[in-house]
């Protein structure tokens, strides 16, 4: 298997070793660049990176610059930008989420901490290429479909149901990280009942796909389903996912939050919203979402 390649950008040559060492010997590939110029002409050149971790304040080119460069440009938008600042004012980490810099540290931070980041981002950046490719399996003949119901267990089926589901709309590429999102949500916080705080110290011990396994295999969860209802409704299509588990509070989730910036979760509602739906509410205890996509 080929190792992850990473760009890290930063104008302190000091910065740029400690980072190097702290990848030392974890099968990483990196290549460095001391401002944006240089490392859009690495990018530009051919370099094929599966994530940026770029400081802000650089010259030449500074580091919000290069990140609305880089996801203006279609062929790196999907790479994962990990934002690296001295300032956590919340009005900066709001105009880099706005840009896309939807993983965040603070210097000065520990390993593991940018360990943890950087293993999300990548995590997501692979589990969107894995959706994308998914769609291939099925085709516009899904357009036709008006009414369906599906019952669901694992993560794995998310996967699948969202990659299908996706076909049925209009604009499948966008709309299939946005289900997988809320899909899996439904599994993980209602069903299985791994709230924010456990859930971002797994992903920083990247133990969380092994607690998930475990929590199916637990005799309580084992015949817990998330169901699916699929219906056209006038000029779109809604799609209403309920889980098992006991709600929670919606509303901070719905929006990136700049508190949040920097844990390795809670992106996941604020994605889905974005990536393609035209609407998406919560209802009750909000055990219950629907997202509605306008058919043109």
């Amino acid at each position: 298997m080929n190792p992850f390649r990473l760009l890290v950008v930063d104008d302190e040559p000091f910065n740029l070793e400690i980072i190097g060492e702290y990848f030392d010997g974890l099968g990483y590939a990196l290549d460095t660049a001391g401002d944006g110029e240089e490392a859009w002409r690495l990018m530009d050149g051919g370099g094929a990176y599966d994530a940026v971790i770029l400081d802000r304040m650089m010259p030449v080119l500074d580091g919000m610059a290069l990140l609305r460069r880089i996801k203006a440009d279609p062929r790196f938008a999907g790479i994962p930008v990990i934002m690296q600042t001295a300032a956590g004012d919340p009005e900066q980490v709001r105009e880099g989420l706005a840009a896309g810099a939807h993983y965040y540290l603070v210097k000065p931070y520990e390993r593991d901490s940018l360990l943890s980041i950087v293993r999300g981002a990548l995590a997501d950046a692979e589990s969107q290429r894995r959706l994308q490719k998914a769609l291939a399996r099925y085709d516009d003949a899904l357009l036709l479909l008006t009414n369906a119901e599906f019952r669901l267990r694992t993560i794995d089926e998310a996967s699948t149901l969202a990659a299908f589901l996706a076909h049925a709309c209009q604009r499948p590429d966008a709309a299939v990280l946005g289900i997988s999102e809320l899909l899996v949500n439904a599994i993980e916080h209602g069903n299985l009942g791994i709230g924010y705080d456990e859930k971002a110290q797994l992903k920083r011990e990247d133990r969380w796909l092994e607690e998930v396994q475990r929590r199916l295999e637990l005799p309580e969860n084992q015949e817990k389903r998330v169901r699916v209802l699929l219906y056209r409704d006038g000029d779109g299509l809604r799609l209403r996912i309920t889980d098992e588990g006991a709600g929670f509070d919606w509303t901070p989730y719905l929006d990136f939050d700049p508190a949040r910036a920097f844990d390795p979760n809670g992106r996941g509602i604020a994605l889905a919203r974005l990536a393609g739906f035209d609407s998406l509410n919560y209802e009750g205890c909000g055990n219950t979402v629907v997202a509605w996509l306008k058919d043109a």
